[in-house]
């Protein structure tokens, strides 16, 4: 039987690979979602278009818009060829796999939602889970078998 560090990849063994992810991450999320805010004008004037067209049944979109827009934007950039969001991109981190495979769309939409359901279900405990874990990976991270790095590394 093999330990987590076992699995680490030989190229995700460099401790210099971790050294700064978290606060880098917490930013790279800021970063993602206020793209993703700025996606949220455009599309929402589409959807207020359809609301007229549709005499208001195209309103009934627009609690969902959010989910729409956001898990799409992840669909493509995380698990796109660069295995990072823009604001991953910016902050110098990517998504790797533990067996070090490619990050493709599925993996990068469930690990956006299991995110978001552990954030709602623990708040943001559940980046303590990093202090404990190699790699520094949060919950969503050791479940998928995903780790974030530094790209630079």
């Amino acid at each position: 039987m093999t330990t987590d560090g076992d699995a680490l990849n030989p190229k995700l063994r460099d401790a210099r690979a971790f050294d700064g992810v978290l606060t880098r991450r917490v930013f790279a999320f800021l970063i993602d979602y206020l793209f993703i805010g700025l996606l949220l004008i455009p599309v929402g004037l589409l959807v207020f278009l359809l609301g007229i067209v549709t005499f208001g049944l195209g309103w009934l979109l627009l609690p969902a818009l959010g989910i729409v827009v956001a898990l799409p934007y992840v669909a493509m950039t995380l698990g796109g060829p660069n295995q990072a969001t823009p604001g991953m991109r910016i902050c110098g981190l990517r998504m790797e796999r533990l067996d070090g495979s490619r990050t493709d769309w599925l993996l990068a939409i469930v690990h956006t939602v299991l995110f978001w359901a552990f954030n709602a279900a623990l708040t943001p405990l559940i980046l303590l889970v990093s202090w404990f874990t190699d790699g520094k990976r949060t919950l969503h991270d050791v479940l998928l078998g995903t780790v974030i790095v530094r790209d630079d590394a």
